[in-house]
């Protein structure tokens, strides 16, 4: 991983910035507020706690890999379950650990100053159904037109050329998380973006394997399925990725550390 300073924004004039000690002026790379972002967050995860902490049980395992990462250029990899459970989780984890807890989130008291710089990938189609999404990817979403699929079909068009460039300056501001997958369908081929990204910005990778997710929820993350279900949360050590490795190696790699390695039965 190489070293990127860490951006950082403001609606005041560059030499007024010293006298924000409180980032009520801060913003992200988008020119959205930061605090506003910290309200939403807080919103949302005091009304999505129960889903993870009553209605279900979550166990979150390896937290320890996340408390001296930089607070920027780290990448986090999951598999896909739901649109929006899983990264909602995820936000609740990296709160509750920006706080010192551990591979728990008993209290939420994480929300009452949650983590600002966190941003997660999402496809634009998705973020644009209903105000619900609209809120969610005011949180922070990267939205980018998938280039393989829409509204549930597989597609052939153009690449969106701006959604390195948008994850680049994401890295440089905060943590991402991103589903190399691109779709909830489990054992998908991990997407060559993926190691393209990797080898354009060197983060730090952390994978994740999650479970439980598609029993609870629905596709979108938004209703109950089955209540009383055990959503596991996994992050694993930082990849360990050369810099002569090839795009198709990383790509190998991070199937492999998210544990997408399609079985006998499936191929």
């Amino acid at each position: 991983m190489k070293y990127i300073k860490p951006t950082k924004f403001s609606y005041l004039p560059k030499f007024l910035m010293p006298l924000d000690v409180l980032g009520l002026f801060e913003r992200d790379p988008f020119g959205n507020s930061l605090v506003i972002r910290r309200i939403l967050i807080a919103i949302v995860g005091w009304l999505t706690y129960a889903r993870y902490t009553v209605v279900n049980r979550i166990q979150i395992e390896g937290t320890e890999h996340l408390e001296n990462l930089p607070i920027n250029n780290v990448l986090f990899l999951s598999n896909h379950q739901t649109y929006f459970a899983d990264v909602i989780a995820f936000f609740h984890i990296f709160c509750a650990v920006k706080w010192g807890f551990q591979n728990t989130m008993l209290p939420p008291v994480y929300l009452l100053g949650p983590r600002a710089r966190q941003y997660y990938v999402a496809a634009s189609e998705t973020m644009k159904k209903g105000i619900v999404p609209r809120i969610f990817a005011a949180g922070g979403a990267l939205t980018i037109e998938r280039s393989w699929r829409a509204e549930g079909r597989e597609v052939q068009r153009a690449v969106d050329a701006s959604a390195n460039d948008k994850i680049a300056k994401a890295l440089a501001h905060g943590w991402v998380v991103s589903f190399p997958q691109g779709t909830t369908s489990p054992y998908a081929p991990v997407r060559k973006g993926t190691g393209y990204l990797i080898k354009n910005n060197d983060p730090i990778v952390i994978p994740i394997v999650i479970n439980g997710f598609r029993r609870a929820f629905d596709k979108k993350g938004l209703r109950f399925k089955k209540r009383n279900t055990l959503l596991t949360v996994r992050f694993k050590a930082p990849l360990q990725i050369g810099p002569d490795e090839s795009v198709d190696d990383i790509v190998a790699k991070v199937r492999h550390a998210i544990e997408q390695d399609a079985p006998e039965w499936v191929k």
